[in-house]
């Protein structure tokens, strides 16, 4: 099985392989300071998800599977890789990598979760779709009016992560946030005991679009948690050096080198 979608490599080709599943609005080159960080050490797989960046789009009579397409071009990545990978997602992309791991777990040597949402089992509602579609129109409107700058400036992230995160939302298919927004027919609750993967979930203290903190769901002896201070959903960003310390400790626990 081959993916169709745009694929983003960097690193040494001849170390382990850590394939990176980025969220909604987002695209596989949007990890700037994860690359820099780890090229050395790491051959980096990062796809664009159908409907983002230049990936393949949605055909409209395909907005009620979405989710089940996207699992599909995730396995289909993870099935071209030459041995079992190390699976990062965060946010949608973190909800992709926990069904793929669940699917797939001989294909994946570890998980990390960086604050995926709580998927229900069913679409996003209405208002949910409509306000993140807001959202991106207007990113989209200053990247247009060249206003990158400012961006930059409003936002205590580092450059590369800003530039890249504002300049993928032009590409991201509208149709798709529309009436696309789907996560899967299964719920983080069902999900999470059926994990045979060690799994790290990290989290936010502030602003979780994912379990709570303080309740992260039901028990897996393979479950590690970390929580992140002063950080919102993209902990990465918000806090690269707790986020990597977090990280790379519960690595070098599960997969000693």
């Amino acid at each position: 099985m081959t993916s169709a979608l745009t694929i983003h490599t960097a690193g040494d080709a001849a170390s382990p392989t850590v394939v990176v599943l980025h969220g909604l609005s987002d695209a596989g080159d949007n990890f700037p300071d994860l690359v820099d960080r780890w090229r050395r050490d790491w051959r980096i797989v990062a796809p664009s998800m159908r409907g983002h960046g230049t990936s393949p789009r949605f055909r409209p009579d395909e907005m009620g599977r979405t989710a089940e397409l996207m699992l599909s071009d995730v396995l289909a990545v993870l099935d071209d890789q030459p041995e079992p990978v190390v699976l990062l997602g965060h946010s949608m992309g973190g909800a992709l990598a926990l069904r793929a791991a669940v699917a797939r777990p001989a294909a994946v040597r570890a998980l990390v979760l960086e604050d995926p949402p709580r998927a229900s089992g069913g679409p996003s509602p209405a208002e949910d779709a409509a306000g993140f579609l807001g959202f991106v129109e207007g990113v989209s409107e200053r990247v247009a009016a060249g206003e990158l700058e400012a961006l930059v400036a409003e936002s205590a992230w580092s450059r590369p992560e800003v530039e890249a995160w504002a300049r993928c939302k032009p590409q991201v298919q509208r149709d798709y946030l529309r009436r696309g927004l789907h996560l899967g027919r299964e719920s983080w609750a069902e999900l999470v005991p059926r994990l045979a993967v060690p799994t790290l979930l990290v989290l936010p203290d502030r602003d979780s679009v994912g379990p709570a903190p303080t309740a992260p769901g039901p028990g897996n002896a393979l479950l590690s948690l970390a929580v992140v201070a002063d950080a919102g959903h993209c902990v990465r960003r918000d806090q690269p050096a707790a986020y990597f310390e977090a990280v790379e400790e519960f690595l070098a626990a599960h997969l000693p080198r």
